[in-house]
């Protein structure tokens, strides 16, 4: 018996290894589809993370699927009407009425509607269309593996993508407005203002004084660490590189640090960091170095 568990565990642990080379693969098409379904790429990472976690549980459990690329993307689709649900952003269920037929199946226009297409506009499409549109115009699925993702007909997903499609060219016509942003928390900004001088200025004591006792890091997709030991270990990491220069900034309307090259520091930000305050300390950090993906469709500007 214990040789048979033993080849059990075995077997699980290298599925487990398995899934997590192809999840790494998928993980930045994962991410393209969950940030447009919801309308964030901070939220988007949060789904991407919820979907791979319940495929890991799935798989110990001994549910290995045939196919881990529409089995993952099921994950996080459902994943995505959840988070939807919670946010109240449903819309009510849409007709059961479908199309039969779409004129172009492969439209190249449309593809190219869907592609550049804001966060914003995305989300005025219910999420019955915008999960067709996206399956299909942004990331190339066949309805065939549309189907399988979805798990339902051919006739409802070209009804949902025919009428997501008309949508979107009524979006695009007129100028795009500016999204509403929330007001901004002045203290905020003060507070990340003075990270990112002292960070410039590499006075990283300065920054180890800020972390809360049970201050959180994130690396997203590298790592987690929890407690100002642990925490004060990653100014340490930054102290060793030249790479970067940090600017004060909004990611999707919320304070954030937007770190650009030395060389550019006026040029795009390759990445962005948010930092969680609590009665004037740090109580985590989320650092995107190792998420270029989530740059993808980012909303941001420089600090106002």
């Amino acid at each position: 018996m214990t040789g048979l568990h033993d080849q059990s565990a075995a077997t699980t642990e290298a599925r487990l290894r398995a899934f997590e080379r192809e999840a790494a693969g998928l993980r930045a098409k994962l991410h393209r589809y969950a940030s447009r379904m919801v309308g964030s790429v901070i939220d988007g990472e949060d789904i991407v993370q919820e979907a791979l976690a319940k495929g890991f549980v799935a798989i110990r459990n001994g549910d290995m699927p045939d196919r881990t690329e529409p089995w993952l993307f099921r994950i996080a689709h459902n994943a995505a009407l959840d988070f939807l649900r919670k946010r109240a952003r449903l819309r009510g269920r849409e007709s059961e009425v479908e199309l039969d037929t779409i004129a172009d199946e492969n439209s190249a226009l449309d593809a190219r509607i869907a592609a550049e297409a804001s966060l914003a506009e995305l989300m005025q499409l219910p999420p019955a269309q915008r999960c067709a549109v996206l399956l299909k115009d942004v990331l190339g699925h066949s309805l065939e593996e549309i189907g399988e993702i979805l798990e339902t007909s051919d006739m409802a997903i070209k009804g949902a993508l025919q009428r997501g499609r008309e949508s979107l060219r009524k979006l695009a016509a007129p100028p795009r407005m500016a999204s509403a942003r929330p007001a901004l928390d002045r203290q905020e900004m003060r507070r990340l203002g003075d990270y990112v001088v002292a960070f410039n200025a590499r006075d990283f004591d300065t920054l180890r004084g800020l972390l809360a006792e049970d201050v959180k890091l994130e690396l997203v997709n590298r790592l987690r660490a929890d407690g100002k030991e642990f925490v004060g270990n990653y100014f340490g990491r930054y102290a060793d590189e030249t790479h970067w220069h940090f600017a004060t900034g909004l990611v999707e309307g919320r304070p954030a640090i937007l770190v650009t090259s030395p060389e550019r520091p006026d040029g795009p930000p390759r990445y962005f960091i948010l930092i969680d305050w609590e009665d004037g300390r740090i109580a985590g950090i989320r650092d995107f170095l190792f998420a270029d993906y989530v740059m993808d469709g980012l909303e941001y500007s420089g600090a106002p």
